[in-house]
């Protein structure tokens, strides 16, 4: 379980998150949707302990993320930000393998090895693990991103934006796995998608959030209106149920 109770976070005296209360159920996946300046990534960023809170708690599986020591949070969950980093001059599988830090500190054991080996595999990565990070295409450099946060092998992800610079293909590809993940690796993904039908065909749950709070919560079905997603949105949306799953249709008013 994941517990936000009367998270803010100011950034000035005109721009705010929260407070945010909600409760995220273990298991399944979990997506933030919302415009643009919603809050979702400063959620998740928080949630992670990579962004400090002014006020409120967040729990992670009975943990305060605040209080509790970074090692001990590093072993319960795994994020993703927009922004990485990373020096370029990595391979994949040199990457990949910065997901075992918490446990092996640097020192990498066969079973570290072992878990790097299994992320590569689950991403389809293996082609390509030993090419360095600077040759991949973007969506590439995506997918071995997220290997690094599966390779850790936490109980909870955090993913912002994972479908950034995927093609129509790979980012299909990214939500089917993803969704492995949650039902046969019994991994909790929360995810913030821009793409409001991708949260409505593969997400458990939906959280829309506007102007820094969260607005709706519920399940595909629930969020999945005209008029809730009119209202998050400020477009007029229409929905179609012919499908597994409702579709949004908003290209043309």
């Amino acid at each position: 379980m994941i517990t936000l109770t009367g998270v803010v976070k100011d950034y000035s005296a005109e721009v705010s998150i929260g407070p945010v209360s909600v409760d995220i159920e273990p298991g399944g996946i979990t997506a933030l949707v919302g415009p643009n300046g919603a809050g979702k990534s400063t959620i998740l960023t928080m949630i992670g302990r990579l962004l400090h809170i002014d006020d409120g708690v967040i729990e992670v599986a009975g943990y305060d993320v605040a209080k509790s020591p970074s090692k001990t949070i590093a072993k319960i969950l795994s994020i993703l930000r927009q922004e990485n980093h990373f020096v370029t001059r990595l391979t994949v599988r040199q990457l990949v393998s910065f997901g075992r830090f918490p446990y092996s500190r640097g020192r990498l054991t066969k079973a570290d090895e072992e878990y790097i080996t299994r992320a590569i595999d689950f991403l389809d990565l293996d082609d390509l693990e030993h090419r360095y990070l600077d040759q991949l295409s973007g969506g590439q450099r995506q997918r071995a991103y997220v290997a690094m946060v599966l390779a850790q092998d936490t109980d909870y992800l955090l993913l912002d934006e994972p479908l950034n610079n995927l093609d129509m293909q790979h980012a299909v590809a990214m939500m089917q796995q993803l969704r492995q993940a949650a039902d046969e690796l019994g991994k909790t993904v929360v995810i913030v998608l821009h793409d409001i039908n991708f949260a409505a065909a593969y997400s458990d749950r939906i959280i829309a959030m506007t102007d820094g709070t969260i607005r709706y919560s519920g399940t595909p079905e629930e969020i999945m209106t005209p008029e809730v997603l009119s209202d998050v949105f400020r477009t007029p949306m229409q929905v179609l149920h012919n499908l597994d799953y409702p579709l949004a249709v908003y290209f043309r008013p």
